[in-house]
């Protein structure tokens, strides 16, 4: 059983965050006791979340008001039992920071085979996607966890 969860993409203030939220709702509803967080590679250390990832976060009934991004350490990795990312090159870079994490760094679309795009700049029809694409990947891994 997992304890703690990390979500990773670059800056942690789009995808991750969202992801961080999604899996904290569904765990939280299942009565499950797991601690959530979430980081990025190339953070913008201090940032809200996007403001498109926040309003449509706030749709789906998910607050990301109090989200401030972080860098993530070699601390985050060794507290997480279970690593979720969106790219291929976010595990890479898990690796190299610390090559303790192999074994628990997967995509977030693992059992789809499904990579998540940065929506980070584009248009909110990219968000809804990217959104979409995050929560079933949650719902893939919730029975996981």
């Amino acid at each position: 059983m997992f304890k703690h969860l990390l979500t990773l993409c670059t800056g942690n203030i789009c995808r991750s965050p969202f992801a961080e939220a999604c899996l904290r709702q569904q765990l939280e509803t299942a009565g499950r006791d797991v601690r959530v967080e979430s980081a990025g590679i190339g953070a913008l250390v201090g940032h809200p979340a996007d403001e498109i990832t926040r309003r449509l976060a706030a749709d789906q009934g998910l607050s990301l008001e109090e989200h401030r991004a972080v860098q993530v350490t070699e601390d985050h990795v060794r507290r997480a039992d279970l690593i979720l990312v969106m790219e291929p090159v976010h595990r890479q870079y898990l690796l190299e920071l610390s090559p303790s994490a192999r074994g628990k760094v997967f995509l977030l679309g693992h059992w789809s085979e499904r990579v998540i795009e940065d929506p980070y700049r584009r248009s909110e029809s990219v968000y809804q996607r990217v959104h979409e694409e995050i929560r079933q990947g949650v719902g893939e891994w919730l029975s996981r966890v």
